[in-house]
């Protein structure tokens, strides 16, 4: 059984547009009042530009079975955007690689449940070369897939993606990402 998570696991960032802390709130709250809060997506890509996707646990509150990027989570209070990333990383796929930061946004969505994701998410970009070894409690399924390929996806259908993915991936595109 793995170690029990600290208190600060349900407690969320609140910030402002700026991206400003202004407190902190707990993640149901967040989610059932629409509350702008920090969050992250992390996208890995190995050496020939393929993106490490995941299908979410069924199981999870929201957004659950759906197709996204590698790892997204949000930080804890007093914890730097790069620890939380990486610890993430380890805790949902199972390892760990040199992120790298590159631009910050926020969305809102209606989504399942009757919960709003209203996020400043903070797009993260890393390189690995392996195979993952995902937890089954945050991630489904999982496979390496071309852009071209993940765009023709979600062209046909758009609603087996995460909310914010597309909006990650169209920024990280034209940033000229994958490098």
């Amino acid at each position: 059984m793995p170690d029990e998570a600290p208190a600060t696991d349900g407690m969320l960032i609140v910030v402002d547009t700026h991206d400003r802390e202004t407190g902190i709130v707990d993640k149901m709250t967040a989610h059932r009042h629409g509350i702008l809060h920090r969050a992250f997506s992390i996208f890995v890509f190995d050496a020939n530009a393929r993106l490490l996707l995941q299908q979410r646990a069924r199981g999870k509150y929201h957004s659950g079975g759906l197709w996204s990027n590698t790892c997204c989570s949000h930080p804890r209070s007093g914890e730097s955007l790069l620890d939380s990333a990486h610890r993430r990383l380890r805790d949902e796929m199972g390892f760990d690689c040199p992120l790298e930061a590159v631009f910050g946004f926020v969305y809102r969505a209606t989504l399942d449940g009757g919960l709003v994701e209203h996020e400043f998410d903070h797009v993260l970009v890393g390189r690995f070369q392996g195979t993952p070894v995902p937890n089954a409690c945050e991630v489904e399924d999982w496979k390496w897939e071309s852009l071209p390929a993940i765009q023709s996806r979600f062209a046909d259908n758009p609603r087996q993606f995460s909310a914010w993915f597309k909006t990650a991936l169209d920024g990280l595109l034209a940033r000229g990402f994958p490098q």
